[in-house]
């Protein structure tokens, strides 16, 4: 385990800062200077020409970061304004933040809506941290909103206010940062679900701690990391290799008015380097799909007996894309679900999977919130408000590796550390990726990658492609546009 791709829960981030306290010279207090000076250091990678900040700092020992940095910008010369908020005492470390601050002259003063906000050129948010987990109070409601009208760059010391950070859940309003600085370790709820859309970039900060205190608490999840698995996976092939040992995918779907999805995830599989790719379809579709994609095996399919012998010769099944619900595709997923080569079930495949409900060990599930909703009798608020707990819930239920899509996508298995993907952006939330991601994950099972980490890597493999096509805007991305970068990254290595 690398402390850089830890994840932890809040009570397990308050255990290690109990840990450090426990070393010579290290007290709460240090910390707080410590995270001052890291949140510093970024402030002047990030935003160099920023001369006038104002940190608003609530009581706890957020808080008490926020007036440490004061000291250090004061001591830099820039133009500093502490604004209080919240109500109650301070913590002790805090008290002591907020005492040094005011013996070296920093202006401190409490929060007022009448103030000009537009007067400064950075806003950081020490209000609450992670300790926050019920609604936020009015008074703190009321700081926030008066944070939306400003149109500069906003800097979150550790999680935006109003973040959950064990989940991502929005406790009524949150700060929408720019910028997350965040400590000791990645907290989830900056990574999936609806967190992402307030933390801005994450930047995680170890406070000098020793990599040895970290592995006294085991963490919760990793953050994929797609190096990790190119260099394990996408090596450079012998001189001699031929397309039989990279493997045989059968894509299987494209129900009347869907014949688009099952073309991608067989392009997909095809740019991720399998071998062979052969597409099972409506014979209505195959000759077109022949025609327009001769690299595909496109074969046109009306019963389990034609499907039998494609079956045979696979080492990856696609089940899903564009399959339908009609006759035809319950038909042929029944099939498919009694053959003993590993599967990845996505769409309609998994819409089936819901009101016929089995388990294997070897298939991967990919379903979006929606999907998995119905397969656990669900709805999309609650897969949304735990989506760590719904991809155990996934697992637990159906066995295998299960995929959790959306913003952050998470990938466990009942024998691995759940996996999130950081990678990713909104141009993606359009048609037919999905397709690509299902068709990916079948073409790197297929050359014998296990289950978890195939899903792993092509999870990461598609985010990066559609972080890369991203170049010429969010906009009008369409899945296609991501397939000449999940070929260059399918060649990481070479």
């Amino acid at each position: 385990m690398q402390v850089a791709n830890a994840i932890y829960q809040t009570e397990q981030l308050r255990t290690l800062e109990k840990l450090a306290c426990r070393l010579d010279d290290i007290t709460t207090l240090v910390l707080m200077q410590r995270a001052a000076t890291a949140a510093a250091e970024f402030m002047h990678r990030r935003w160099r020409d920023a001369q006038n900040v104002a940190i608003f700092c609530g009581n706890g020992n957020n808080g008490g970061d926020g007036y440490e940095l004061a000291r250090v910008l004061h001591h830099k010369g820039i133009k500093v304004q502490v604004i209080q908020v919240g109500e109650g005492e301070m913590t002790p470390d805090t008290r002591a933040a907020f005492n040094e601050c005011e013996k070296e002259g920093v202006v401190i003063m409490p929060f007022s809506d009448d103030m000009d906000v537009h007067q400064f050129e950075l806003l950081v948010d020490a209000i609450a941290g992670m300790g926050v987990k019920k609604t936020l109070r009015s008074n703190i409601l009321k700081v926030l909103n008066f944070m939306h009208t400003f149109r500069g760059p906003v800097l979150s010391l550790d999680l935006p206010t109003g973040v959950e950070a064990d989940t991502g859940i929005i406790l009524g309003d949150a700060v929408r940062a720019n910028a997350t600085i965040t400590y000791l370790g990645y907290k989830l709820g900056l990574l999936t679900g609806h967190g992402i859309a307030y933390a801005g970039e994450v930047v995680l900060h170890d406070l000098q701690l020793p990599e040895s205190l970290f592995n006294e608490v085991t963490p919760i999840a990793l953050k994929g990391l797609f190096p990790t698995y190119a260099t394990r996976y996408l090596v450079p092939r012998p001189r001699d290799w031929h397309k039989g040992k990279s493997g045989h995918v059968l894509v299987i779907g494209g129900d009347f008015g869907f014949a688009g999805a099952p073309r991608l995830a067989a392009l997909a599989a095809l740019r991720v380097g399998a071998g062979l790719v052969t597409l099972a379809t409506r014979p209505e579709h195959a000759m077109m799909m022949g025609a327009t994609q001769p690299e595909i095996m496109a074969v046109g399919v009306e019963t389990e007996k034609d499907l039998l012998p494609l079956m045979k010769r696979a080492t990856a099944i696609v089940l899903g894309p564009g399959l339908g619900q009609s006759d035809w595709g319950l038909k042929l997923w029944r099939l498919v679900i009694q053959s003993t080569c590993p599967l990845v079930v996505d769409a309609d495949g998994l819409n089936i999977l819901a009101s016929h409900p089995c388990e294997r060990k070897d298939w991967v599930l990919t379903p979006h919130p929606g999907e998995a909703g119905r397969l656990l009798g669900l709805d999309v608020e609650a897969i949304q408000n735990d989506r760590l707990g719904a991809v155990k819930a996934l697992v637990s239920r159906y066995q295998g590796v299960s995929v959790l899509k959306g913003a952050g996508t998470l990938i466990y298995s009942a024998d691995r550390l759940p996996e999130v993907c950081d990678k990713g952006n909104p141009g993606m939330a359009t048609a037919g990726m999905g397709d690509l991601l299902a068709g990916a994950i079948g073409g790197l099972i297929a050359q014998g990658i296990p289950l978890h980490d195939a899903a792993v890597l092509g999870v990461l493999q598609h985010a990066i492609a559609g972080d890369i096509a991203i170049k010429d805007g969010e906009r009008g991305m369409i899945a296609t546009d991501l397939l000449p970068f999940i070929r260059r990254l399918s060649n990481y290595s070479l």
